[in-house]
Order: C-alpha cells, then sequence, then structure tokens
C-alpha cells in the first residue's frame, strides 16, 4: 500500500495525517508543496475525486495577499502555478483520495 501525502510541513493537519500513518507503521510519500508543485496529471487524478473548487484554499494568507478574492482565475491553473494555495493534507492511496485530516477514512483503506 502506498501513501502519498500532499501539503507543507507548517501544516498542523499535514503533520496529523503524517503521524497517523507512521503511528500504523506505514511510511507515507510526502510531497512538500513548499519544495515541488503537483503536476497536471497528479491534479486531473485527484480531481476525480475532489472538485478543483473544494481544493482551493480561499482562506489562505496567499490566496488574500494575491487579491484573488476580487478576480477571475481559472481554478486548474491557479493551482498549477501556486501549490501553496491548495487546502491540505491531500492524501492519495490507489485511487482514492481525501482532503483534509480524514482518519475514518483512512482507517478503511488500511482494512481493504
Amino acid at each position: 500500500m502506498v501513501i502519498q501525502i500532499f501539503g507543507t510541513l507548517k501544516c498542523k493537519e499535514t503533520q496529523k495525517a503524517i503521524r497517523f500513518f507512521k503511528e500504523r507503521k506505514i511510511s507515507p510519500h510526502f510531497v512538500d508543496l513548499n519544495e515541488k508543485a503537483i503536476t497536471k496529471g497528479e491534479l486531473d487524478n485527484i480531481s476525480q475525486s475532489i472538485p478543483l473548487d473544494d481544493l482551493l484554499d480561499r482562506e489562505s494568507k496567499d490566496f488574500k495577499r494575491k487579491g484573488l478574492g476580487f478576480m477571475v482565475f481559472d481554478t486548474e491553473v491557479l493551482l498549477l502555478e501556486n501549490p501553496l494555495l491548495f487546502k491540505t493534507p491531500i492524501v492519495r492511496c490507489e485511487k482514492k483520495t481525501t482532503l483534509g485530516y480524514e482518519p475514518e477514512i483512512w482507517k478503511n483503506w488500511l482494512k481493504d
């Protein structure tokens, strides 16, 4: 089982997600959005489970600093160019994806 977690190390929810899997002896593959952006292919896979608008963190400092609340934009392009605008953590296991801290869902993944 390969678990992939997208987020930042400063994000408390991301830290909790990493800890959740490590406590269950699963070493997740962590992608730090400060260092590496999500690719278009990865975003296409993620958006099959989670709508693009749900992935965009409209409450983030970056969203507000860029004044995006008053602009019209293509969400996909914006997310690909600005990975720190994603809500985190994004957790993937094969074709399944969650957004945020979802331990009950992850426990079901581990049972399968």
